[in-house]
């Protein structure tokens, strides 16, 4: 596998400039790198107690056959951000994208061979600019023409910490504007309940969501419960066609291909 390169992007941190390097992990020491973030942002900052563990690392079965999209800040030479990609060749030897674990995909049967699945997306604390996400954002469509896919799907995930008030607020709201065609709709394993619509209350949408929604993604039904990181996931769909300059194609015109 290449690695993925890309024009170095400039941002401000919160001390000093840096230059943001965009690649894909190639030795299990960038991967426990990754899985070290990860831990970091989504169990310890998030207070989820249940998932703690001696090796400070968020890891699972999916790792091992996942590429981890990673942007490195060439000064510090630490990973400040990454996104995890399973390819529709590797979903298919384990037997289904993670996404599954949540939702049923069956009527996304015949579009198979032609997704990409993104997750565990996860950004430093003090790189949360704009810059480290463009360029994830420019790897994640490298990544999807590279595999010749023409879908990304993934969960966007909206905290209950209110007690799902803002949850239900925000899928009401996004299910409105942004709900895809019924072919495309999947089901909950588990469904998060949201209630009746109060069309006052949009509720505050969580800034990855809106990234995606603003690319032209559209909502593929309601919520599931994810009782083990205490949030409610919205399954999402976007075609690689809508991608658009917000994100990536400043980047790829200039990147050399995988």
């Amino acid at each position: 596998m290449r690695v993925l390169t890309a024009p170095a992007a400039t941002v401000e941190p919160a001390q000093s400039f840096s230059k943001l390097t965009l690649s894909l992990a190639t030795t299990p020491e960038e991967v426990r790198e990754v899985q070290r973030l990860r831990y970091r942002i989504f169990i310890e900052t998030m207070g989820l107690s249940t998932l703690t563990n001696s090796d400070g690392l968020d890891r699972d079965e999916f790792d091992a056959h996942c590429d981890h999209l990673i942007v490195r800040d060439t000064k510090t030479l630490r990973i400040v951000g990454t996104y995890r990609v399973l390819s529709a060749s590797a979903a298919r030897r384990i037997g289904r994208f993670y996404s599954e674990t949540e939702f049923s995909l069956s009527r996304l049967d015949h579009l198979r061979s032609r997704i990409v699945e993104a997750g565990r997306a996860c950004i430093h604390p003090d790189y949360r600019g704009g810059g480290v996400l463009m360029l994830l954002w420019a790897g994640l469509a490298a990544y999807m023409r590279r595999e010749r896919c023409d879908y990304l799907i993934g969960c966007a995930s909206i905290s209950l910490a209110d007690g799902g008030r803002n949850a239900a607020a925000v899928s009401h709201a996004v299910m409105q504007s942004h709900l895809a065609p019924a072919e495309y709709r999947v089901m909950p394993h588990l469904p998060f309940p949201i209630g009746e619509s109060d069309a006052a209350d949009k509720g505050v949408i969580p800034p990855l969501l809106k990234g995606y929604l603003r690319s032209g993604a559209w909502v593929c039904g309601e919520p599931a419960w994810d009782a083990e990181f205490h949030c409610a996931d919205l399954f999402l769909m976007l075609p690689l066609e809508k991608l658009d300059d917000r994100y990536a194609r400043h980047y790829l015109k200039e990147s050399r291909p995988l």
